[in-house]
Formats: C-alpha cells, structure tokens, sequence
C-alpha cells in the first residue's frame, strides 16, 4: 500500500511538472496524413537513443510537410547519411522543431539554397538565418517528404527540443494525435553480479510470462542466488494502439520492498549525452549479437541524464537470507505500464559461478590512466570508462608494404568508450620524405577509423572512439575514378543523370569537385555511395567539357576530363522482324477463292 500511495503521489508531482513543460495544444502533426510511427524518442539505436519520432510518409516520398507551430526557420543543413535536408524552425515559446530525411524545401527556400549551394561551391552545407528571413506559420507548407540521409526508406524524422539548451524533449509528451492504450510488452529479466564489473560476466536471463496483474518469471516464484550484490535489465519493447511495430520503452523505475531504488526516464535527452546509451544497454551482450537489454541501475562510470537514483547507487545489496520483493515498473510515454514482481534470496550456501578472468590488463573506470610500451601509447581520460575494463595487448607484425609499424592490438570494440582514448606510436620502418606528409594513424576492428597525422619528435599521435588495432600506414595511392563512357566525345542524350563511385585503397575521401564548363557544378552525395548530378538549366543541349577531381584522406589527388554532348533523345525506331523465305513465298501465294455463303 505504501507504495501505491508513494507512486500516485509521484505520479501526480510529474504530471504537474510536465503539464507546465510540455504544452499540449502547441504543436501540431508536421504531415497531412495521421500520425503512424515508425521509431518512437529513446529508441535504442548504435551509439545513441533516437532523439525523435519517424513518422510514416505510407512508402511514398514528396509528401508535403507542414510547419508544427509558427515561428522562423532558422536554420537548415544539407549532410550526407545524418539528416539528409533537414530544417529548424525556432517558435516563440522557447522551443524549435527539427523535420529531416527532405526532399526539396518550399520553393523560395529552395531556391536560395541552392543559390548559396553554388556560391559556396559546395553541396553539404549548413545555413543560418533570421527572424526576418523565413517566417512561417503553423501549418505552412514547408517542404516535401523524402528519403534523403542516413533514412532507409521514406519518413519524416521529425524533434522538438528546448532552444537554449537544445536538448530533445520527447514529442510523445505533447499532446500529439497519437492514439495508445497499449502497454510496454516485456521478454526478458537480467541479473547481474554488481560485485565484480559487468564486462566480465554473462548475465542470468529469466524469460517472463503476462498474467492479469503484471509480468511473472514462470515457474520460479523465488530466486534463491549466492550473490549479495545485484542489478537487474529489461528486454522491453513499445508499441502504440493500432500498430504492430515495435518501438523503445519510455521509463522503468525498480523498488526493493516497496522503497525505490533507481530508475530510467528517456524524456529529456541533448547529442552531447546520447552515446550515454552505451552505458545505459548491456554494450557487450549486443555487440556479440545479442538482444538489446536495458540497465535498471546505473554503472559506476555513468552520468548522463536518464537515471535517476532514489537510494543509494541503485545495487541490491543482500545482506540477509529473507525474501524481498523486487517490482519494476516499465512505462510509455503516456503512463501505460507494464509492472514486474518477484522474490529474491540470498543463501551462503549456494556457490557462485564467475568466468575465468585471462586479460593482462585491468583499466578503472573514472580515473585518468595509461598503458605504456617503446613504441606504443594509449592514454584514458577521466569519464572514458562506465565500468572496469579487463583487456589484452598484443604486437602482431604487419605484412603490408605501406605499413610503417607494427600492429598494436590494445582490446576490442566490445567495451564501449565514452571519450577518445589518445593513442601514439613510434614507427619502426624508414619512411622517405616523400611520405612525410601522407601519414595515416589507423584503427581497424569493427570497422575501420582514419587520422591524418605528422611525425613530432619521432610520434603520431591521434585520438579514437573505439579500442582495437592500431597501426600507422603511408599513403600514396591515389583514389580510383571510373570513365564517363567510351569516344572522345560521349553521347549522354538518353541519360538523365552523370553518375560517379569514386574509392579509395583506405576507403575514405576527403573531396569531389566537378566543373561544366569551367563552372563548378553541383553532385550530390547523399548515402555517400555515389556522386550524382541530375540534368538541369545548368546543362543545356550542346557539347560540354567535364572535369571532375577526387582527393583522398591525404591530399592524393586524381582528376579527369572528358566531352560529351547532350540533346533531345529519340528513341531508335523499331526494329523490323526478318521474314524467312519461305514466309516471302507463303505471303505472296495467291489465295483460293472463297464462295460466299447466301442466306439461309
């Protein structure tokens, strides 16, 4: 009863706080269709929460879209594989909203746009403007629906966040039309060993089952443990009325005998926070393919702004052999929950199982540390770590020619970091002159990471986001750019678009530049697969000469020029069957004379 009574008196104190934070008659659906998610705020994604909600566009691109609420934009940006085209409307009530993954912008937005594309000579870009510059009104048309960015089909991405702070505020909050009645749908509770780091174990998983008053684990109304210290995490996933796809939960909050203990709230979250997800998920279990898993208690390294603690540091400590009852409650983002309760308790008797520890090497987390050999250097700031870190090192000779050292294997992605880690090395090959300048520090091992770098004092130095293997390599090689077609002048009258896949020997490209004509021309790159150019007034029919310039990570450079001439195009006439012979001989045979038959 306690804890009813402590729960509806919390409840009451939130929703009066965020009935004042999160107006809900202020903004309104930024489509013309309703609302059907497609990714809720807070959804777990790689390295970070979803800071928005993606609404459904129906498979289609070029819906309108409308602004939520009347104010200015004030600012847009054109990224590869992130947003896309994105906009930024600032409203008068302290808050902006975000709409990304567009096609074009409204036409007198547009229009300037890429007018400054082409002062600029560039195609990423990034502009600022005024109160004086775009006002709009709610629900002015501001732009079309598309796929453009890091999307992988077509919707809008759509954010609302304070202004000043610029952290997301999570949309569901604001009274949009989005019906749901639904609660969290729960799969699975992990528990683990908070005696030692939760980078050295695997945790025990119970599978639960809904009955009419909460979630169970079936068939074990006690677990009896030999640990008496433990954390707990929920699989969890959302939906809302009427649909069937699975989104992130909002909040999950866990008591100890009814007093509570720690929890989570994805309501108010900034990018400078979000990769606190690494903290907040089981990072190792996911990264070896596992199910996303969500920490109830925070690790010792974490201090974003999702949990909060109401006793302690929010770790079950057992020090007698009673039961206690642990509930968890998971909610939506509208007060839909879906309770948890069980026993737990500790017995002396009951042996613990741990995994043999192998690494060499033991890393704290919250401290300012460094791993040192003659020729290697890995230095961890304070904050890198959520929890202690058990790695190995190892030397391993490179057999690449362009490779200036050895290959310095320090961990994996698999403990995730919150701040680069500075690496230096000392190269142990002669390197020409020539080179000097075509330094690269590389970290491969789960992907591969790229830093331009200068010997100092006979070191590089480079900063990372990941451990994992590391090397210093020269490069020479220039990029690779494919012809435009074969002739010394290339008829692209069918074509309705130039197409472009530059690559690299390293994968990474630092510049592509096309001129018509001597005058720059815009290529677009938008999944950073290929560079496209879309014919328009800028290329009439006629003979043209193109030129197109690729550099890589380190100045190597490769550049092409080619004519080509573009006009109407006229299909080719169809061609006509040829006939055998014997066809000639039969078509031409005189045909027998047919009587016509009289009326009956």
């Amino acid at each position: 009863m306690m804890r009813i009574f402590f729960s509806l008196t919390l409840f009451t104190l939130i929703s009066l706080h965020s009935a004042a934070q999160y107006p809900k008659d202020y903004f309104r659906n930024p489509m013309g269709i309703p609302i059907s998610l497609a990714a809720n705020f807070g959804e777990l994604r790689p390295n970070h929460w979803h800071m928005g909600l993606d609404i459904r566009t129906n498979q289609k691109q070029n819906l309108p879209v409308y602004a939520s609420a009347a104010g200015y934009i004030s600012h847009i940006g054109v990224r590869p594989e992130s947003f896309g085209r994105f906009i930024i409307i600032r409203h008068p009530n302290g808050m902006s909203t975000l709409y990304a993954h567009l096609n074009d912008f409204y036409p007198d937005l547009e229009e300037y746009v890429t007018a400054q594309q082409y002062k600029q000579e560039r195609w990423a870009i990034e502009l600022d403007f005024s109160s004086k510059d775009f006002p709009v009104s709610k629900g002015q048309f501001i732009a079309y629906s598309g796929n453009t960015g890091g999307s992988q089909g077509p919707h809008l991405h759509f954010e609302i966040f304070d202004t000043k702070s610029e952290k997301r505020l999570n949309p569901l909050l604001f009274g949009l039309p989005i019906p749901d009645q639904v609660p969290p749908d729960l799969q699975r509770l992990a528990m683990y060993d908070r005696s030692i780091t939760v980078y050295d174990q695997s945790p025990v998983f119970f599978s639960l089952k809904k009955t009419d008053s909460g979630y169970i684990i079936p068939k074990i109304p006690v677990i009896k443990t030999g640990l008496s210290a433990v954390s707990f995490a929920i699989q969890a996933t959302d939906r809302v009325s009427g649909s069937s796809n699975a989104n992130g939960i909002f909040s999950a909050k866990m008591y100890l005998d009814d007093e509570p203990q720690s929890g989570f709230i994805l309501d108010s979250i900034d990018y400078e926070e979000t990769v606190y997800i690494n903290a907040q998920i089981d990072y190792m279990q996911r990264k070896k393919g596992g199910s996303f898993v969500q920490h109830i208690s925070p690790m010792p390294g974490e201090h974003g702004a999702a949990y909060h603690l109401y006793k302690g540091d929010g770790v079950i400590r057992l020090t007698d052999t009673m039961r206690h009852l642990i509930s968890i409650e998971v909610k939506d983002a509208q007060g839909n929950t879906s309770p948890i309760n069980f026993y737990i308790q500790h017995f002396d008797s009951i042996p613990v199982k741990r995994n043999p520890v192998s690494s060499q090497i033991t890393i704290p987390p919250g401290e300012k540390w460094e791993f040192k050999k003659p020729d290697f250097i890995l230095q961890v700031q304070p904050g890198t770590l959520y929890d202690t870190a058990r790695v190995n090192y190892y030397r391993l000779t490179s057999g690449f020619n362009m490779e200036r050292s050895d290959l310095h294997q320090f961990g994996d992605i698999s403990i995730p970091v919150h701040e680069d880690v500075k690496v230096s090395i000392k190269p142990n090959k002669y390197i020409p002159e020539e080179w000097k300048d075509r330094l690269v520090l590389r970290r491969a091992g789960g992907g591969t990471s790229l830093r331009r770098v200068k010997l100092e004092n006979g070191w590089v130095n480079a900063s990372f986001g990941d451990f994992g293997v590391f090397s210093l390599v020269a490069d020479t090689t220039p990029p690779t750019l494919s012809e435009l077609g074969r002739g010394d002048t290339v008829d692209v009258s069918s074509w309705m678009a130039l197409a472009f896949a530059p690559s690299d020997n390293l994968g990474e490209l630092r510049n592509f530049r096309a001129t018509l004509d001597s005058q720059w021309i815009r290529f677009t790159n938008d999944k950073s697969w290929n560079w496209i150019y879309k014919f328009d007034e800028r290329c009439p029919y006629g003979v043209h000469v193109l030129t197109v310039s690729v550099e890589d990570f380190v100045g190597n450079k490769v550049s092409k020029t080619w004519w080509f001439k573009r006009g109407p195009y006229t299909p080719p006439p169809p061609k006509k069957k040829n006939k055998s012979v014997s066809s000639k001989k039969k078509s031409t045979a005189k045909k027998p004379a047919v009587k016509k038959k009289g009326k009956k």
